[in-house]
């Protein structure tokens, strides 16, 4: 008995002795993506947690009825359809014949408790919903104004909790 046990106790030691000399290269937890600014996308720092900050996006877009495409734990997509003729979206990025032009509105958001970072950057859809969808980023001005942005950040800074 003393025996297999000297022997099992060897064994586990010379195992443990061959393991010690392994690197393990790979992180221990995945590192998430650095939130980045776009070329025409809008941005600000906003003093309230991610979360709070969703739920902002979500209660205005209800409000206003604007339909969420997507709605993620760091993103949220809304959507909204243009009903009018637009000969300006036309020019730039030809026709929606074949389907309805939608707006994108992606807001994406990363931080912490009281320090977030959130980026809005819009879209126009032309054909949404059909095999000849185009999307292009809209890079003026215009089609995303800052105003947004800074309502959502006095929004979410009033419920956020943080001074």
């Amino acid at each position: 008995m003393l025996i297999r046990l000297t022997v099992l106790l060897a064994a586990a030691l010379a195992l443990a002795a061959c393991q010690s000399g392994r690197r393990n290269t790979a992180p221990a937890a995945p590192q998430a993506d650095v939130l980045t600014v776009t070329a025409g996308a809008q941005s600000v720092n906003v003093r309230a947690d991610p979360e709070t900050i969703r739920r902002s996006i979500v209660a205005s877009a209800t409000e206003r009825g604007t339909p969420i495409a997507q709605n993620q734990p760091n993103m949220v997509v809304l959507e909204r359809t243009v009903r009018e003729a637009n000969p300006a979206l036309d020019a730039e990025f030809g026709p929606s014949d074949n389907g309805e032009r939608k707006f994108r509105i992606r807001v994406r958001f990363q931080g912490t408790r009281c320090d977030t970072l959130v980026v809005q950057d819009v879209f126009v859809v032309n054909n949404a919903g059909t095999a000849l969808e185009q999307v292009f980023a809209l890079t003026q001005p215009q089609y995303n104004p800052r105003q947004s942005l800074i309502g959502l950040k006095a929004k979410s800074e009033r419920s956020g909790g943080c001074a």
